[in-house]
């Protein structure tokens, strides 16, 4: 049977971002397993927390992909070509001048974090050293934010699908190359790898890989339709008029968001901390596996994200309803298939993720929020898709603000109750006790109430969305 031409649409841009976002674990992985091969458990160690600065540094600036994705959709459904090629030049000269600055106060953030994220003085000097070289690939990681934000607008979900691939696959190969070195084929003659820094230096050569394969893409498939007869006095007046206003607005909103983000996330890895190494672990662990679904369900995000700013675009009511209706029911057959994956899989997931057994048996007793996942996160990231391409950052901002306060209430009535029916250790233990892994469900029972509560606000305000037709 002939799947009706809106959900052919769905699909032709939901499938490439799946099959992006799946290669997304295999870089960190990959990165693991070198440092495994030439060096200790403190260079391990050296590479997470390294990566985890700047997980803490890009994710700030979110609001790049997010922000330039909704415009652009938009301007996609007008069919204002010179205003798709203003909103991609001004996104990329916001992500330089920001580079920039992070490239200037490197040195600065760096002994900022060292001032709140604890750890041995030696984890910390090749934290720092994969810090410094990587930094300098901010240029391109922060351009290519703002060009697959522009390519999903641009209902080109095939060019954001290379790209990707071109950056993990090259991530991959590069690393183990310049970690590791090559045995050149044609003379025998081996040339010697840089160690630790090159898996830093790698990440570096596939972020400009990267760039330079999207900027072509936008070269060839657009140069024609979107940037025939921009010129330089449309380029100076890229930071000019309501629509740059427009730009800012939104992107101080969803900065917002990003620090909302931050902080629940940071939160649950620092609280999980307090309950020993074994639980902590666990933590790691099953956040990791809650968030194999996001990379599959994110695809239809993505999708309805770029259609909902195309018919906002077009004033077309009737296509913006259904394609609302249809994300949310292909976001939900992806939804109840990982009910049957969790439930069945659950498990053999925690295995693959780790061989230690006393983590793989601490683990069990949290299976069941693994099914409840997809229950109270589908919605939630399908009404993030569908707001991005409305451009509804206040409302975004919003949800997520009620979220830290749903994560914080629960955690805190929580952790109250259970001290006063409880004694509370007074060291923490390296094994798991009766307390830590009530603690520890506690703190998934707050994680999932931040879910519930961002998709009971983008619920309510739903009506928003088609508004946005009769304004736009």
């Amino acid at each position: 049977m002939k799947l009706p031409s809106l959900n052919s649409q769905i699909l032709r841009l939901a499938i490439p971002s799946i099959l992006a976002n799946i290669t997304i674990p295999l870089v960190g992985l990959v990165d693991t397993a070198i440092v495994g091969h030439i060096a200790n458990a403190t260079a391990i160690g050296g590479i997470a927390i390294g990566t985890m600065l700047f997980d803490l540094l890009y994710w700030n600036f979110g609001f790049l992909r997010v922000g330039t994705g909704g415009l652009t959709a938009q301007a996609y459904g007008r069919q204002d070509w010179k205003e798709c090629a203003r909103i991609l030049t001004r996104a990329l000269g916001i992500s330089l001048g920001i580079a920039l600055c992070l490239i200037l106060i490197q040195w600065v953030f760096v002994k900022a974090a060292f001032l709140v994220v604890e750890c041995t003085p030696q984890v910390r000097e090749l934290a720092s050293q994969y810090f410094f070289i990587r930094i300098w690939a901010a240029p391109a990681t922060l351009s290519l934010m703002a060009l697959k934000g522009w390519f999903i607008g641009m209902q080109d979900s095939v060019s954001a699908m290379v790209t990707d691939f071109v950056v993990n696959g090259m991530n991959v190969l590069m690393s183990i190359i310049l970690a590791l070195g090559i045995t050149l084929p044609s003379t025998g003659t081996l040339i010697e790898g840089m160690g630790f820094s090159g898996i830093a230096a790698g990440t570096v050569v596939a972020q400009y890989s990267g760039l330079i394969v999207s900027m072509l893409l936008v070269a060839v498939k657009y140069s024609r339709r979107v940037f025939d007869g921009f010129c330089f006095a449309d380029f100076k007046g890229v930071f000019k008029g309501d629509e740059t206003r427009r730009f800012f607005v939104m992107n101080a909103d969803l900065f917002v968001r990003s620090l909302c983000f931050i902080a629940i996330y940071i939160g649950f890895t620092v609280i999980s901390a307090r309950y020993g190494d074994i639980l902590l672990a666990v933590s790691s662990i099953m956040m990791k596996i809650l968030m194999i679904f996001s990379y599959f369900t994110d695809g239809f995000a993505y999708a309805g994200e770029a259609m909902t700013g195309r018919y906002i675009g077009a004033r077309d009511q009737e296509n913006l309803r259904k394609t609302v209706n249809w994300t949310f029911i292909w976001s939900m057959g992806l939804a109840a298939v990982f009910i049957g994956i969790y439930h069945f899989g659950g498990v053999l997931l925690l295995k693959m993720m780790t061989s230690d057994d006393v983590v793989v048996e601490a683990s069990k007793a949290f299976l069941p929020w693994l099914v409840l996942m997809p229950v109270v996160g589908c919605a939630a990231f399908t009404w993030d898709g569908i707001f991005i391409g409305a451009t509804g950052s206040k409302e975004m901002r919003n949800s997520m603000l009620w979220s830290v306060v749903a994560f914080a209430a629960v955690w805190i009535v929580g952790i109250l109750i259970l001290n006063r029916s409880m004694s509370v250790p007074s060291v923490i233990s390296a094994a798991p006790t009766q307390y830590g892994i009530i603690a520890m469900h506690i703190l998934m029972g707050a994680y999932f109430a931040h879910l519930l509560a961002r998709t009971i606000y983008l619920t309510v305000k739903s009506p928003l969305v088609y508004d946005c037709v009769k304004q736009s």
